[in-house]
């Protein structure tokens, strides 16, 4: 067996195990990275911890944190009340809000993952106090904020856009935002519908108890302040929180600052400023999301090294024929991205082989199979195992709602290959004739 083999078996036994036991598959997934870069492919440690993924941790770390302190001293808390009631606590109107404002941030030009980082934790705390199910409440965030990932003007669209002029597509941006808003917008509206959108129920009653709650932000089972006191003005520490808050988001949208380290510096000033206590912030974060995401991150590296990739590519790539393009690219590229990134392997890989893919293939419409990988392979980007999905994880606190959330989107997630797939082969062809 080859190391490209058992580096697929590995990140299968890790799928499983993340969706039917208790287990921190990132402490598994780290275990089986070492065992099989070191033991079988011969390679020193230092190339297998090169998998870290730097990058999101900082990212995961930083916005968790900056979002702790303000839960800590209670600004998240008072916030998420007086947000509920300006729409009136209705649950109808949040997922729609939160899809078109992850959305909105998206397209300006920090793309999905800023967008998710930004809208996420507030979202959370958002939704849960309304009443909104945690998991149709991140679906809409991540669905929105791909949906304007896409644009010409987001980084990821850019890229998009960048490499299809490479293939000889260029000239199609507006096709490009369209297919993508567009099979998102169908997804994110069967969300709404099958997740209770239209359900009747609103917010819980304004001094009640809360209920026992998992989103950085939230009460966490303590008893809801009374109505008086919520609709008292934020202390001076609550609202130096959501200033630094208020300046990071400007910071990352309008100044493209890096969002990790720039969460770090936000949660620095409030702690300089004493507006909250750093220690409590820091019990609070999520540790074991973020030690399961960035370990399946590292068996990823293992995986993409040691040649699986391109073994599960080559398999699957046999399926297609010049009718079934389409539906096939799309299904191949969003398993692909569900554990690997979207913008920085799958988008680059395979949109410049295209024409070459088309010919081997013996027909096709090249733009409607680009358009096909860009849905198929952004579709799935709400898995867990992707940025946008560990975000909206991170997101929650509580160990045994964040590994509920974590499945279901995982589920979720690798469902949107075959969504994907279908989606691709019946409108890919109409929108690349618009």
């Amino acid at each position: 067996m080859t190391p490209a083999v058992s580096s697929l078996i590995a990140l299968a036994v890790a799928i499983v195990l993340s969706c039917t036991s208790r287990i921190n598959v990132g402490v598994l997934a780290i275990a089986f990275a070492w065992l099989i870069g070191v033991y079988h492919a011969g390679w020193q440690a230092s190339a297998v911890a090169a998998g870290f993924p730097v990058t999101l941790f900082l990212m995961l770390a930083g916005v968790t944190l900056l979002f702790a302190l303000a839960e800590a001293n209670g600004a998240l808390e008072r916030l998420t009340h007086k947000l509920v009631r300006l729409v009136g606590g209705n649950r109808h109107v949040l997922p729609i809000v939160f899809f078109v404002l992850a959305g909105a941030v998206s397209s300006v030009g920090p793309g999905a993952i800023s967008a998710v980082a930004l809208v996420a934790p507030l979202a959370m705390a958002i939704g849960v106090r309304a009443g909104v199910p945690r998991f149709l409440t991140a679906l809409m965030v991540a669905n929105g904020a791909n949906a304007g990932n896409l644009s010409p003007v987001s980084a990821v669209g850019v890229i998009a856009n960048t490499k299809m002029l490479e293939a000889g597509l260029g000239g199609n941006e507006f096709k490009v935002w369209f297919a993508n808003f567009a099979a998102h917008a169908i997804v994110g509206l069967f969300a709404y519908l099958m997740l209770g959108g239209l359900s009747k129920g609103g917010a819980p009653a304004v001094g009640a108890p809360a209920v026992e709650d998992s989103v950085v932000g939230a009460t966490h089972g303590r008893q809801a302040p009374a109505a008086a006191d919520e609709a008292s003005p934020l202390t001076s520490a609550q609202w130096a929180s959501i200033s630094v808050i208020g300046l990071w988001i400007v910071a990352v949208v309008w100044f493209k600052v890096n969002v990790g380290l720039a969460a770090f510096g936000a949660a620095a000033v409030i702690a300089l400023l004493g507006a909250s206590d750093e220690s409590a912030a820091i019990r609070r974060m999520p540790w074991g999301v973020i030690v399961m995401v960035c370990g399946i991150s590292v068996l990823i590296g293992v995986l993409e090294k040691s040649g699986g990739m391109d073994l599960f590519t080559t398999l699957l790539a046999k399926l297609a024929t010049p009718n079934t393009l389409n539906g096939s690219i799309a299904f191949i590229t969003g398993l692909i991205s569900t554990w690997s990134s979207t913008s920085g392997v799958v988008l680059p890989a395979f949109l410049p082989t295209v024409p070459a893919l088309v010919a081997k293939v013996g027909g096709g419409d090249p733009l409607a199979v680009a358009l096909s990988i860009n849905v198929g392979s952004s579709l799935v980007d709400v898995s867990p195992l992707s940025t946008l999905g560990a975000l909206c994880v991170a997101a929650v606190a509580d160990p045994v709602e964040s590994r509920r959330l974590f499945k279901q989107m995982m589920i979720w997630g690798l469902s949107m290959a075959v969504v994907g797939g279908v989606l691709s082969q019946l409108l890919a062809g109409a929108f690349s004739r618009l």
